[in-house]
């Protein structure tokens, strides 16, 4: 995302690297857990930082200070594509909706501050949604994402659903309200720490589908291609 996007929460480590120098040498271990825990804090404080300026924009915007009417999510569009013309590959950008067919790959580019939701449907095929933290214009916002994600996969029976992402930059009830919709006089919820299992809630319910098919994972930055 080009505008508003923030580094997301990385959990545990660095990866390790190849090399002689870092990785095999134990004495590397202090410096790297202290380097690591370092980077973690940082990110987390800016994507805080991020949210807490939504938070002041949306208290000071003539908008919020006119009382305008609250946002109501609609999930009609081109954002989603119909599982009726599903292709065998999709790329499915921030704020959309795809399906690909059994056997088919979506790939999900530049995911950063974003968490990406993939819904195995029961004897082959995948649903993928790019959950944005900040509205892309014309995209779907991220209280509007699960229910086209939902209307999308409809009746039929699912495997599995996986989160994946910017796990820190998220606060489970932006799937329920985006930043953008905050007006005058309401309180932006900031996410302290991860919350893994309040995201798969939020997801589940979002989706009407049990806790027990969503696990969350924290992943690094870049494109997730999902097979």
């Amino acid at each position: 995302m080009a505008v508003g996007r923030v580094p997301r929460f990385v959990s545990g480590l660095p990866r390790r690297r190849s090399g002689a120098a870092v990785g095999r040498d134990p004495r590397h271990l202090p410096h790297l857990v202290i380097v690591a825990k370092v980077v973690i804090e940082l990110k987390r404080v800016i994507a805080t930082l991020a949210v807490a300026l939504v938070g002041a924009a949306t208290l000071t915007s003539p908008s919020a200070a006119a009382g305008i009417a609250p946002y109501e999510p609609t999930y009609a569009g081109p954002r989603a594509v119909s599982s009726l013309a599903a292709p065998a590959s999709a790329t499915v950008t921030e704020g959309q909706v795809k399906e690909v067919v059994p056997g088919g790959v979506i790939t999900y580019p530049s995911v950063t501050s974003c968490l990406t939701v993939t819904v195995r449907v029961r004897g082959g095929g995948l649903v993928g949604a790019h959950a944005s933290l900040f509205q892309v214009p014309g995209e779907l916002r991220s209280d509007e994402i699960l229910g086209a994600l939902k209307q999308l996969v409809g009746g039929r029976p699912v495997a599995a659903i996986e989160v994946r992402g910017a796990v820190g930059a998220w606060h489970p009830s932006y799937f329920v309200k985006a930043l953008e919709s905050y007006g005058e006089g309401e309180q932006v919820p900031i996410p302290e720490d991860p919350d893994f299992n309040g995201i798969a809630q939020a997801v589940s319910r979002g989706l009407g589908l049990p806790r027990g098919l969503v696990t969350v994972e924290d992943v690094p930055d870049g494109d997730q291609i999902i097979r």
